[in-house]
């Protein structure tokens, strides 16, 4: 207890002195030979992006059906019957819409770069081609983007906003723009008030004046979880937003914070996890059999273990910043060789695909909707562009065989995000 309490207060530290709000993103990859305050430097500045998936289709269909078609699995928030009295008045200019059912496309895009200066190097003058990214994807029906008020100090969520506006001239093209944006869980906010006035916050910077599709506890605390999720729920009530969900909540987290919403007659809808062929956990733990149990779908994040599954680096080219010393380790371990290889066939096996695609894929297979970064068309195009193909079950098998055996790329143990909350003794993060 006395050691998550010390963190928090030096997390408290380190984002007085201004570097806090750059972006906790949802999992940070800090090594843990960094010294302490370095790592909480390091925990706030870099992250890998978030993905997602509310629901995934079969991977027996082919998925290029979804974008002829525009059908996909459906969370309907089931709404409550009658507010409570506290929470009777919808906020201001926000549209009384959570009765809607909300539909995902089978993969989306993270928006963490779109506005973070410090670690993407977000320069206002490319502001174009983010919007590129935009339209193409609401072209392609896949128009589904992750943000958090986090990303940018806000900007991420000012863009999108921006971007729809533009785009959006009629209330049927704006319904084609899905957004999930989250609440940023520091220490210092502890009430459930806290929850709905950022989520207030977040509905302005969009701009629309409509509820937020799904909104989304960031991370977990040391304290004060209990009442997030109450302050989730009042923003359901008031008209705030469409759905809500967590991230990077353990499987004993999952079941607690399923259990409150489901008191007030609010479904849990979602879980954002970080999970990819380097980052087997969730499938090994009983995380995502969890969510599977309790119909809480999974948004897998960082399906391409921050570029480790594009085949861009080597051991001669390795990435700069925090990420060099994750490949360092990766480029001695054999298997990881083994699993890009094995990657590399399975690509010439669907015209030379891209080797992103074979880890998107298998996210895909997993039952999640990943959620890849994309701060250009072509990344954009390369990215979505994965719906185009599947994955053999034979193929998915090989990449299992394969990813089990690498041992070099993070473990949950790295993360230090609070493992308990200090006044309930409830797990919350796991991995």
């Amino acid at each position: 207890r006395k050691s998550q309490v010390a963190s928090a207060l030096l997390l408290v530290l380190v984002v007085g002195v201004g570097v806090a709000a750059r972006d906790l993103g949802p999992l940070p990859i800090v090594p843990t030979n960094e010294p302490i305050m370095r790592r909480l430097l390091l925990l706030l500045l870099f992250s890998p992006r978030s993905c997602g998936a509310l629901s995934a289709p079969s991977p027996s269909k082919t998925r290029r059906d979804f974008l002829q078609t525009s059908i996909s699995s459906t969370i309907v928030a089931s709404a409550p019957s009658s507010p409570s009295p506290a929470n009777a008045d919808a906020s201001e200019g926000v549209s009384r819409s959570t009765a809607s059912p909300l539909s995902l496309p089978p993969m989306g895009l993270g928006a963490w770069a779109w506005g973070d200066s410090v670690f993407w190097g977000y320069d206002k003058k490319n502001d174009d081609e983010l919007k590129e990214v935009f339209d193409y994807a609401l072209g392609q029906n896949l128009a589904f983007f992750d943000t958090a008020e986090l990303y940018g100090l806000g900007r991420s969520e000012e863009l999108l906003g921006k971007f729809r506006r533009e785009d959006c001239s009629t209330k049927e093209v704006a319904e084609k723009v899905i957004i999930a944006s989250k609440f940023a869980a520091l220490p210092w906010r502890t009430k459930r008030e806290d929850v709905v006035k950022a989520c207030e916050a977040s509905v302005k910077r969009l701009g629309s004046g409509q509820p937020i599709d799904l909104y989304q506890i960031h991370f977990p605390n040391a304290w004060s979880n209990e009442d997030y999720w109450d302050g989730l729920a009042d923003s359901y009530e008031r008209g705030l937003v469409k759905a809500v969900g967590v991230s990077n909540y353990g499987v004993d987290a999952i079941r607690a914070c399923h259990a409150k919403l489901a008191e007030r007659g609010i479904k849990l809808a979602s879980n954002q996890i970080q999970m990819s062929l380097l980052y087997r956990w969730p499938l090994e733990n009983g995380l995502l059999e969890a969510c599977k149990e309790l119909d809480v779908k999974v948004l897998s994040y960082s399906p391409l273990a921050l570029g480790f599954l594009t085949g861009k680096y080597s051991k001669e080219k390795l990435p700069s910043g925090p990420r060099a010393n994750i490949g360092k380790d990766l480029y001695e371990d054999a298997a990881y060789d083994n699993l890009l290889a094995a990657m590399k066939e399975i690509a010439g096996n669907h015209n030379d695909a891209a080797l992103s695609q074979v880890a998107l894929n298998w996210a895909i297979a997993k039952g999640t909707i990943p959620i890849p970064g994309a701060r250009n068309i072509r990344q954009a195009k390369q990215n979505l562009s994965t719906l185009a193909w599947s994955l053999t079950a034979e193929e998915e098998k090989i990449l299992d065989d394969a990813s089990s055996k690498v041992t070099g790329f993070l473990t949950p143990d790295k993360n230090p995000f609070p493992r308990k909350d200090v006044n309930t003794g409830l797990t919350m993060y796991d991995s």
